[in-house]
């Protein structure tokens, strides 16, 4: 059922429009005596999540139990990000999710089921994980928020990736990232209906329907100040509401072009990115833009490792990304890689398939390091020089000595691709 929709696409949702319309759908809702919310992490910052967060502890006071930020296999919060994005909510509230262990298996996606929206490559079965604590936290209300934007696993971010995604575990992330990689990530990027989505909703239709979830969907956009602004809002309990969200998302958040771009430059904010795990967002989301024999160059000023775990920093460091063919044949040759697939999917995400060029500008690793994972190094500070965040603005850019340029000034918002690749 859907409770709620506004949309404002060219200046964004008033604070009062949002206020309003988010508890308008809590009203529809009933009383509610326990409610945990499901948020995501820092790296979402511009979600706008952690506003309406604090809009729903406003609303159910003290009846809003917990906060459990969706972090998938990212890093746990820190003070600093949890008081930049959520502000003064009690800190006992949140809880963090370790992806390895505090797991419930709510049931199994067939294999049959999985080799049918893969088109044959591969049979796995699938499990459906969840935070335990969902499951056993006698919540009566799950309210699951988060932004919905293209993105290179599923298609398009959120819905109900938040939860078996955000709050899954180690088995399932690693299985539904290497699906979307085999199937190809340019056949996913800017899609709802992809084969990732289409398990992630086999498990809601038949494992999680006992559970209230209540989906709080954003899709966020710069207005004509330049500033980000929610664009759009919507409530529900079921698909409609994800589906509005992403025919929303594809007018704001995606750049369609008539000619591949021959030189690209993206800046990573070093609050956001701190890693190639979440830097290479850059290439995710500007490989279907970039031309053959193209450049990307990324200013990456707060890049210090690789990976945000630990194991999957070492896999990086190992394997390097690399085209797909290789890394296939590593998994297929090296348990490790066997092991941890969603690893193996990064590897293949992260790769201009040596179709172009991809210069790493890093804060914190050093060349030798960079060159080892197969990018070109460049040094930060005369990249920073040349291609100031602060002059630049987002699109096409001419330089005084006539370099032509296409600027982004953050990969997470967006999506790039030429009119012919992405139709294709």
């Amino acid at each position: 059922m859907l409770y709620f929709a506004k949309c404002s696409a060219d200046y964004g949702l008033t604070e009062a429009e949002i206020r309003d319309g988010f508890f308008s759908a809590l009203a529809k809702l009933g009383a509610r005596r326990k409610v945990i919310a499901v948020p995501p992490d820092f790296t979402r910052f511009h979600s706008q999540a952690g506003q309406l967060t604090r809009l729903a502890f406003q609303y159910y006071g003290k009846n809003l139990q917990a906060i459990l930020p969706a972090l998938g296999t990212h890093f746990p919060m820190t003070e600093a990000e949890i008081e930049a994005m959520f502000g003064d909510l009690p800190r006992h509230l949140f809880r963090i999710h370790h992806w390895k262990e505090d797991l419930f298996t709510l049931g199994e996606v067939p294999g049959e089921f999985v080799f049918e929206v893969s088109e044959g490559k591969l049979d796995y079965e699938w499990p459906a994980q969840v935070n335990k604590l969902l499951v056993e936290g006698g919540f009566d209300l799950i309210l699951s928020i988060g932004q919905v934007v293209p993105h290179e696993v599923i298609g398009m971010a959120n819905y109900n990736k938040n939860i078996f995604v955000g709050t899954g575990g180690q088995e399932s992330i690693n299985k539904s990232h290497f699906l979307g990689a085999v199937y190809g990530i340019e056949r996913i990027m800017g899609r709802a209906d992809t084969p990732v989505r289409r398990v992630l909703n086999y498990a809601s239709d038949n494992f999680a329907r006992q559970m209230p979830i209540v989906y709080v969907l954003t899709v966020i956009g710069k207005n004509s100040t330049g500033q980000m602004a929610l664009k759009g809002l919507f409530i529900g309990d079921d698909y409609e509401c994800f589906q509005l969200a992403s025919e929303l998302s594809l007018t704001i958040n995606f750049d369609l072009l008539d000619k591949p771009l021959k030189k690209v430059v993206v800046y990573l904010d070093p609050q956001e990115f701190k890693s190639t795990w979440l830097g290479n967002k850059s290439i995710y989301r500007t490989r279907m833009a970039i031309a053959d024999g193209g450049e990307l160059i990324v200013l990456a000023p707060g890049l210090r490792e690789f990976g945000e775990d630990p194991e999957i920093d070492r896999l990086i460091r190992k394997y390097g990304y690399r085209t797909t063919p290789e890394v296939m044949q590593f998994v297929k040759e090296n348990s490790d890689l066997q092991n941890n697939l969603s690893a193996a999917a990064h590897l293949i995400h992260g790769s201009p398939e040596n179709r172009f060029t991809v210069i790493y500008c890093p804060g914190y690793i050093s060349r030798e390091e960079i060159e080892s994972v197969n990018f070109r190094y460049g040094e930060l500070a005369p990249m920073l020089a040349r291609y100031d965040p602060a002059k630049m603005q987002d699109g096409f850019n001419i330089l005084p000595d006539g370099e032509e340029l296409f600027y982004i000034s953050n990969p997470a918002l967006g999506l790039w691709a030429t009119k012919e690749r992405f139709n294709n």
